[in-house]
């Protein structure tokens, strides 16, 4: 059984991955802020490695591997950005990396992984089906299975992005970060909370894919069916250790819709002039539909990647 996962492990998990990650910087947007009331501060993982903070976790989990199984290689499942973060990450270590991908993955993340010169196989849409051809490929390949999520070393390196930002900026009075299989938000709550326990942390989550938001409030997880969102990212659903940690460190979940998700997308696009994904739109969503007071708070926001098909814009394709 691994050892629970703690604020020490992502201190450990910062000092490893400090050479292969980038630190990624913090952005303000005053149009926002004026129209909030309040000071929001933007963590910038649209700019790490790979287009999303999915390298820090992978990083942190294949350095933490032994000799025997990085020969062995490794393999995951994964809708993209995880995907192109294991594949570069095993690239680094010369290390060979089998991905399970959903057959409607985004079509840029796919190329990606291809380009970082992994195995890709092709899988069903839908959480049983990735797993089921993960096992089948596994035992295969003996390859070592790395999680997108439920892996404490994948937690621990998520946090570091949150451990950045809350040393850098001590005051937040809150975080919001995008909620799919709760790495990032496991990782930011225990990060977070390890530099000031006052920090209210909130994970933000598309209303048609709302699993998180359920399984926080009935004390059990609920199993995503069928999630149709433009947040491609936050199409799964818990796993066991993330909802363990997130039941106990983060402060609450809510959920946003569809049409918020592509507006806030589409203003941090057009107002800070960065390109972030619909993910990352997700609490930027949470905080224009007014659905948390922030006034006169310090809002942190993890920006959690910026991987799109620019032949598909959401705007273009919803709204």
């Amino acid at each position: 059984m691994p050892h629970k996962v703690g604020f020490a492990d992502i201190c450990n998990a910062h000092q490893r991955i400090a050479p292969h990650v980038h630190r990624t910087p913090v952005l303000t947007c005053s149009s926002l802020d004026k129209r909030l009331g309040a000071g929001v501060f933007f963590k910038c993982e649209n700019f790490q490695k790979t287009g999303s903070f999915k390298i820090r976790g992978a990083s942190n989990a294949l350095l933490s591997l032994t000799k025997e199984e990085k020969n062995r290689g490794v393999i995951t499942h994964s809708s993209g950005n995880h995907a192109q973060a294991l594949a570069h990450a095993a690239r680094s270590e010369g290390i060979k990396a089998t991905i399970i991908m959903p057959s409607n993955s985004t079509p840029v993340k796919m190329q990606a992984v291809a380009g970082y010169g992994a195995d890709i196989r092709s899988c069903d849409p839908g959480q049983e089906s990735r797993e089921a051809v993960c096992r089948e490929v596994q035992q295969e390949t003996g390859s070592v299975f790395i999680s997108p999520y439920n892996d404490n070393r994948i937690i621990a390196g998520q946090g570091t992005a949150a451990l950045e930002l809350a040393s850098d900026m001590p005051d937040l009075d809150m975080l919001l970060v995008p909620v799919g299989g709760g790495g990032l938000l496991a990782g930011s709550a225990l990060a977070a909370k390890g530099v000031n326990t006052d920090i209210k942390v909130i994970g933000t989550e598309p209303e048609t894919a709302n699993d998180a938001y359920q399984s926080f409030r009935k004390g059990k997880i609920i199993p995503v069916t069928r999630p149709d969102t433009v947040a491609d990212g936050l199409r799964t659903s818990l796993g066991i250790l993330t909802f363990a940690v997130i039941s106990e460190q983060a402060d609450d979940i809510i959920t946003v819709s569809e049409e918020a998700i592509i507006l806030a997308m589409r203003y941090v696009w057009e107002r800070m002039k960065i390109i972030i994904e619909p993910s990352s739109a997700v609490p930027v969503a949470a905080l224009m539909s007014g659905n948390i007071n922030v006034r006169n708070k310090q809002i942190g926001v993890v920006l959690s990647g910026g991987n799109v098909n620019l032949d598909q814009l959401p705007w273009m394709q919803h709204v």
